[in-house]
């Protein structure tokens, strides 16, 4: 009985390295072997003169067809349902990331469509607008923003318009909302400057869902008119299409 035990015991400890070893090391490798989005966000930080061959430009147009602007002129980078690091095939990324080519507080960010913008109290560097879905109608959704403060957390990004306890304040497309940042949130490393976009869900009683869980957003490539799933495998820059 002791041996039987003693061997169980050894089992049970391979089986739980086995388990580290594949969480720690084969699960990230297979996730960024499922995405095309880690080249170019290196190229993008290790090489300045990339940036412009990178870059989506829309100046504030819409693409043919399509209701939302882009947030944010840059590089389209992380895209919606992203596995690459430092998520993975078990938590993808719930919208875009945007990153601008210029310094901390400079790159403005603005409104993708028009609707009511709310600013909780403990929201440092985050809006999100509730909008009637152009492409459903009846159907309530909302556009979340964030990452718009710098990387120690010190002040806020977002324009005076906007205090912390904003509720519901009328907001059109192209609306100046703040600028982007690198702030990651409390006690939490700092990220490369960009704006962090997704379109939610809402509950049954209307007010926004979870927004870091893919599940409760929608794919953004039909409102912007271009291919921002990662399934798409889309080459960057990305543009209308």
């Amino acid at each position: 009985m002791k041996r039987l035990l003693t061997l169980i015991g050894s089992l049970a400890v391979v089986g739980l390295l086995m388990a580290v070893v594949t969480y720690r090391f084969l699960l990230p490798l297979y996730s960024n072997s499922q995405s095309n989005s880690l080249d170019p966000i290196a190229n993008w930080f290790r090489d300045p003169a990339s940036r412009p061959g990178l870059t989506t430009r829309m100046e504030g147009q819409a693409c043919p067809g399509a209701p939302f602007i882009l947030p944010s002129d840059g590089f389209i980078g992380l895209l919606w349902d992203d596995p690459a690091g430092p998520y993975t095939v078990l938590g993808t990324h719930s919208g875009i990331d945007i990153f601008g080519d210029g310094e901390a507080g400079t790159v403005p960010v603005r409104a993708v469509y028009d609707g009511y913008l709310t600013r909780l109290d403990e929201w440092l560097s985050t809006v999100i607008i509730r909008h009637d879905d152009p492409l459903e109608t009846g159907r309530t959704i909302w556009t979340y923003y964030t990452h718009m403060a710098p990387r120690d957390g010190s002040e806020s990004y977002i324009v005076e318009a906007f205090p912390a306890g904003t509720i519901e304040a009328p907001v059109k497309q192209g609306d100046l909302l703040g600028y982007q940042g690198e702030f990651a949130g409390a006690g939490r490393a700092p990220i490369g400057l960009h704006v962090h976009f997704s379109i939610v869900l809402s509950e049954a009683d209307g007010s926004f869902k979870n927004e870091a869980l893919t599940v409760n957003t929608l794919d953004p490539s039909p409102y912007f008119g271009m291919m921002m799933r990662i399934s798409d495998w889309p080459e960057r820059p990305i543009g209308c299409t």
